[in-house]
């Protein structure tokens, strides 16, 4: 069984790291992480597993290239793994629609993003 320390220590770090990401990128992926959380508050055991495993794969690979991108202001950021046809095959059916609300949300205009640090936000 997973802790709830374990994963309340896991949800704080993601959202440390989101605060290394430009304002519209952080909004969009802070908004997303309480969702996700949200909805796997009650998965079994095997699916909480390997929620957390991916959730902490994320975090590793999005604070390395976070803080890459802090040490090197002057080279253009990328944020993000390509997604791996292996993996996707993997997806059930609502994990591939909410990877397409996730592709919709990541392709709207920054000012639409609910984040008052964005300097593009509608005031």
């Amino acid at each position: 069984m997973i802790g709830v320390s374990r994963v309340r220590a896991l949800y704080k770090r993601i959202l440390l790291v989101h605060r290394l990401l430009p304002p519209e990128l952080r909004a969009l992926g802070d908004r997303y992480v309480r969702d996700e959380f949200r909805r796997n508050r009650a998965a079994e055991v095997q699916q909480a597993n390997r929620f957390i495993e991916e959730w902490e794969a994320y975090a590793d690979v999005l604070q390395a290239q976070a803080t890459e991108s802090v040490m090197h202001p002057t080279q253009k950021a990328h944020y993000g793994a390509d997604l791996t046809a292996n993996k996707l095959n993997n997806f059930n059916g609502e994990q591939v629609g909410q990877l397409y609300e996730l592709m919709q949300e990541a392709t709207k205009p920054n000012f639409q993003f609910n984040n008052q640090d964005d300097p593009y936000r509608k005031k």
